[in-house]
């Protein structure tokens, strides 16, 4: 530490104190940000907290997903293994980098043009989870294959 003259300020408290204030300033920044669109973005590192209950396809039925600020919603959606799954997606928002979606898994890589439906068919084979994502890998979700 060093030592202060008295009726001046010691330059070390001051340094902490503007870097507790820039912390706060941060932080309080974070906190305006909704929290869905927060929760899609997994930054690359495989981690997504727990999902909303899936949205369930019916037999023979579309399965609609727009891209909003909040990400793909739904975010997750339940199919059945063997039965064609066909998924319209539209993008709803230019914010957004999810321009595309990929379902790696699938081969699937589709652009996202703003306001217009896409459609996108297959037909999963086994079971268990397939992610789909924007191109950069960042906003995603799951489809749960029973």
């Amino acid at each position: 530490m060093s030592a202060s003259t008295p009726g001046r300020p010691d330059p070390e408290m001051k340094t902490m104190s503007l870097k507790t204030l820039a912390a706060a300033a941060c932080l309080l920044a974070l906190s305006t940000l909704p929290t869905p669109a927060l929760a899609q973005h997994d930054h690359g590192t495989g981690h997504q907290p727990p999902a909303a209950a899936p949205v369930a396809q019916q037999a023979g039925k579309a399965i609609e997903i727009q891209v909003t600020g909040e990400g793909f919603v739904p975010a997750s959606i339940k199919v059945r293994k063997g039965q064609k799954v066909r998924l319209v997606v539209t993008r709803r928002t230019d914010r957004t980098c999810a321009t595309e979606i990929v379902i790696r898994d699938q081969g699937i890589n589709r652009k996202l043009p703003l306001n217009q439906p896409v459609t996108v068919e297959f037909t999963p084979v086994k079971s268990g989870q397939l992610r789909y994502a924007c191109g950069m890998d960042m906003i995603s979700g799951v489809i749960v294959v029973e």
